[in-house]
């Protein structure tokens, strides 16, 4: 048996604590480095999953619709108040609805959606009445494109317009209202995950080539120019008194 002097008493101590505390910083470090590892395979997929899902892009394109819809609403009010206001903002409103809802969003249901949801024979029946709305409004749509230039002042054009109006809003507002709850919120249960994201990305590049870049922000931007025209930018106006 060996007897330790008081001094290498001290340092045997020493050694052993600093041992312990070796190992545990090393189970610790193991510890940490585990999350973090998680975190950045989790990071890593999340970056190849698709910045704007279709559901969500085909959502937010209904919320540029719904804008058009209360300019709409607001010429309608100042057609029936006798307001005087240049009916460029009908033109400019329906050519929107032309241009990004119809030729683009419509296009990209009717190519990519709707047929998926028959080839799985879910919701056939209202796909079968959303594609007819299409050309109903399409030929609305083309009405009020047609009079809108004619009716700053009371007579035929105007009531065209007024008329292609009421029945363009009270056809669209169920339509979007069903595709976004019934119909969108289906669309990942009935294709393959792959499919799911090729969706996104066609959508995507049919949105640069058509428009040149990130159409959604473009026309949001010139929504949000003829709502200052028409004197409904600011969003205070409709809340309740």
């Amino acid at each position: 048996m060996v007897l330790l002097t008081p001094t290498d008493l001290v340092a045997e101590i020493d050694k052993r604590r600093f041992l312990k505390a070796a190992s545990t910083a090393a189970v610790a470090g193991g510890l940490v480095l585990s999350p973090v590892a998680a975190f950045t395979a989790k990071e890593a997929k999340s970056e190849k999953e698709p910045e704007v899902t279709p559901p969500e892009g085909l959502m937010r394109e209904h919320g540029v619709l719904d804008r058009v819809l209360l300019i709409y609403e607001a010429a309608v009010r100042k057609f029936s108040a006798n307001e005087d206001f240049d009916p460029a903002v009908i033109t400019n409103a329906a050519g929107i609805v032309r241009d990004f809802i119809e030729n683009y969003h419509e296009h990209s249901e009717e190519q990519a959606v709707f047929p998926r949801f028959k080839q799985a024979g879910k919701l056939v029946p209202l796909v079968d009445t959303l594609l007819a709305q299409h050309e109903a409004g399409r030929r609305v749509t083309a009405k009020i494109l047609q009079a809108a230039s004619g009716s700053r002042k009371a007579g035929d054009d105007r009531r065209q317009v007024v008329d292609g109006i009421h029945a363009f809003i009270a056809m669209y507002r169920p339509h979007a209202a069903r595709e976004d709850t019934d119909l969108f919120p289906l669309l990942r249960k009935i294709v393959s995950p792959h499919e799911y994201d090729a969706m996104a990305e066609d959508f995507e590049k049919k949105e640069q080539q058509m428009f040149g870049g990130d159409g959604f922000e473009m026309m949001v931007q010139r929504v949000a120019s003829l709502e200052q025209q028409i004197g409904i930018a600011d969003l205070n106006q409709f809340t309740p008194r």
